[in-house]
Formats: C-alpha cells, sequence, structure tokens
C-alpha cells in the first residue's frame, strides 16, 4: 500500500488545477502488478475536466489492462493532503466498470491511510 499511495503522491505534483488549486494524485494496481498513475487535468470548460482516478485507470485500459486490485489517491490544496480525498461518483462508477467489489480504495489524510473496499464507497452499483 505505501508503494502505490507514494506513486499517487508523486502523480499529485503533476496535476493541472489552475483553476482550483486543488491537486489529486491517483496510483492504480492492474491485476498483474503494473501500476500507472494519474493526476487530475483541470479545464476552463469545467465540465472537460478529468479526476485523477479516471486518468490512471484511463491510462491503464489504453495500455490493455481490463482488471484491477487496487487504487491510492490523496488530493489537497496546493498539493497538500489535508483531508481524505473520496472519489467522485463518477470516478467510483467507472472503477466499478473494471473492479471487484472487493477492490481496496486507499484514500490518504493528512496523519493516516484509510481503506475501504468498492462495494463499501459504492453499494448498489450500475451494472449492465
Amino acid at each position: 500500500m505505501k508503494e502505490l499511495m507514494d506513486k499517487a503522491r508523486a502523480a499529485m505534483a503533476m496535476a493541472y488545477a489552475p483553476y482550483s488549486g486543488f491537486r489529486v494524485g491517483a496510483a492504480v494496481r492492474c491485476a498483474d502488478g503494473t501500476v500507472y498513475t494519474g493526476c487530475n487535468i483541470e479545464n476552463a470548460s469545467y465540465g472537460a475536466t478529468n479526476c485523477a482516478e479516471r486518468t490512471a485507470i484511463f491510462a491503464a485500459v489504453a495500455a490493455g489492462h481490463r482488471s484491477f486490485t487496487a487504487i491510492a489517491i490523496c488530493g489537497g490544496h496546493g498539493g497538500v493532503v489535508e483531508d481524505y480525498c473520496m472519489p467522485c461518483g463518477i470516478c467510483r462508477q467507472v472503477l466499478s466498470e473494471f473492479c471487484p467489489p472487493d477492490t481496496h480504495i486507499h484514500i490518504a489524510g493528512p496523519t493516516d491511510i484509510r481503506t475501504y473496499t468498492l462495494q463499501q464507497l459504492l453499494p448498489g452499483r450500475f451494472e449492465l
């Protein structure tokens, strides 16, 4: 978990957040152990902004991965982790497309890391 969170913290430094100043980093571990990172990327048209979690997952999917075992997320104003940066609803739904309900989601706080399962964060997820 520490290695995954360290990669999420490094990704947070790469965030493009000129409007909110809120930087987020994520690192997702694929079933084969490969790790992909992502950061939030804001846009003047706020709806075109992409979250760190989706950036990491989309990078992994673009590289051919379809199964993930864990994700680490951290964020805060100016790149300082001030509180737990929970994934938004869209990111939770994207996670549910590729992750089983027992997938670990590690969220950094200012002094510790909380771990949840996808099922805890998205009960009753939408499925086709």
